[in-house]
């Protein structure tokens, strides 16, 4: 960017069916990392390998078949139904002529109910709040079944009861999934099994969360200013 070195020797292996997280404040870095796993971004030196390929051997089709990437914000259609919407991200042509099959029924029915829109599926997207459409656009990418599932800040607009109820859903029922998830609030990236924290486009700690508030500098800072005194002393004393 400009002849700036945004990244660093950055390298990381994650382990099929584990839940990846990488935190860091604005500017650390982790968006160009985000933009490069996507292939938003070429990389310049060194190579991201899917399955022991680069995935810049690979065209954007062949790459969306494996990974699904879901954004903080989302453009979402406001004239159909919640399911309809989800059915899209399944197989938008067979939906559109109704002739998708009894797996993709399947599949779509398992999406709306690991992200807890049963009782909303009905409803116009016009009527919903903003936590609710972020999660109609998790369904909409599980609902593929990728390989690798990429959330980029997708849990922003939750309240913290919501975010709860969905990470530990999307744990139990996709767990043979490798889950990628980039954020900035400690309560959405705890339970991961491993955290990448970013600080000036270098890996400044890894590890799981409590193992991090005790090792790791500028990941105890980052969960300071985010929880309170006393729910920092008891992640640590535990």
């Amino acid at each position: 960017e400009g002849g700036k070195t945004i990244l660093k020797d950055i390298s990381f292996k994650i382990k099929q069916g584990s839940i990846t997280s990488i935190l860091g404040a604005n500017g650390c870095g982790k968006s160009t990392l985000f933009d490069l796993m996507t292939k938003n971004l070429k990389v310049n030196t060194g190579q991201i390998l899917l399955n022991g390929r680069d995935i810049e051997t690979m065209s954007q089709k062949e790459f969306a078949r494996k990974v699904a990437i879901i954004h903080q914000y989302n453009r979402i259609s406001n004239d159909i139904t919640v399911k309809q919407l989800v059915s899209y991200g399944r197989t938008p042509y067979q939906v559109m002529m109704k002739r998708h099959n009894e797996e993709d029924e399947r599949m779509i029915n398992w999406a709306i109910e690991a992200t807890n829109l049963v009782d909303i599926q009905d409803r116009t997207v016009n009527s919903l709040s903003g936590g609710q459409k972020q999660r109609i656009s998790i369904a909409r990418a599980i609902a593929r079944d990728p390989e690798i599932i990429v959330f980029d800040d997708s849990f922003s607009a939750l309240d913290s009861k919501t975010d709860r109820m969905l990470r530990r859903s999307i744990k139990e029922k996709l767990s043979d999934k490798t889950i990628i998830v980039v954020a900035q609030r400690i309560n959405t990236i705890m339970d991961a099994d491993e955290i990448l924290v970013i600080e000036n486009g270098k890996i400044a700690g890894r590890g799981r969360h409590k193992d991090l508030l005790r090792t790791c500098e500028v990941y105890y800072e980052i969960a300071k200013s985010q929880m309170t005194e006393e729910e920092l002393n008891n992640e640590i004393s535990e």
